[in-house]
């Protein structure tokens, strides 16, 4: 088995549990669905029970600056909780989706944007340059977007670049191979990959069907990606998910790929 690529630029990532990861990116700082709150049921009247089970391994007060916020999605509480919620008031800009923009926005103004399929916005680099941030189409279960959102709710990907950086994917509760070759179709050298996985199901929702990738979809998302690294996320900390850290290297490692993954440093 080949290791891995030399050219991979191993900026830091860090994973502290379920959706949230902080990248360490061009001079800015980024975090992926903000989820802080302890462990316990959290739902609403009408949408199915979520139970966490592990506390984050960080807190808000111990991440230091943050940047950006990459939002996938705000209606579900394991992507955006209360602590995650009161958290993006002090950073200067979250990124989601369309729907999410108008939702959060009556409380942080200019400090949220949406962003459509393939819309991009660029931002200042300290000492000069930008970084693209690109949002990418995501599913949150199976079928088409007409299908799916009514149920699932809207969801955003994000694909940064900039120039001498390497191309990350952040794929958010994505359960679409299509979207991922759609996505490798625009942006051919993926150097690292934030795979959303866990395999997540409801009895209540599709049948019982995937909402977001499973471990075996996660490697043949990294192989269409050709990504040269991926860090899997939103796996664990949450009883719907149905699939862990086990099934993910299981699976990496049947389709040859487990030199790839990088579970990312809590510290």
């Amino acid at each position: 088995m080949s290791s891995l690529p030399a050219t991979t630029s191993r900026f830091p990532v860090r994973a502290f549990g379920g959706p949230t990861a902080l990248l360490e990116y061009g001079g800015l700082r980024f975090l992926t669905d903000p989820t802080f709150d302890g462990p316990g049921d959290y739902g609403r009247p009408g949408r199915p029970l979520l139970t966490k089970t592990a506390p984050s391994a960080t807190t808000p007060a111990d991440l230091g600056r943050v940047d950006v916020v990459l939002l996938s999605h705000d209606e579900h509480p394991d992507n955006l909780d209360t602590s995650g919620r009161d958290l993006l008031a002090d950073v200067p800009l979250t990124l989601t989706t369309p729907g999410g923009g108008e939702r959060l926005g009556g409380q942080l103004g200019e400090k949220v944007r949406g962003l459509a399929d393939w819309e991009s916005i660029e931002l200042d680099r300290p000492g000069g340059g930008t970084i693209t941030v690109t949002g990418v189409p995501a599913l949150h279960g199976p079928g088409s977007r007409e299908e799916v959102e009514p149920v699932a709710g809207q969801v955003v990907g994000f694909v940064l670049t900039g120039e001498g950086l390497p191309t990350v994917y952040v794929s958010g509760d994505n359960a679409s191979l299509d979207a991922v070759r759609e996505i490798a179709g625009r942006f051919p050298t993926v150097d690292t990959a934030l795979l959303f996985a866990g395999a997540p199901r409801f009895p209540v929702l599709f049948d019982n069907q995937l909402i977001v990738l499973d471990s075996a979809q996660a490697a043949e998302a990294a192989a269409i990606l050709g990504a040269r690294r991926v860090v899997p996320v939103h796996y664990d900390s949450w009883a719907h998910f149905t699939e862990g850290r086990d099934d993910l290297t299981a699976a990496f490692t049947a389709a040859g790929l487990d030199d790839r993954l990088d579970w990312g440093r809590h510290n």
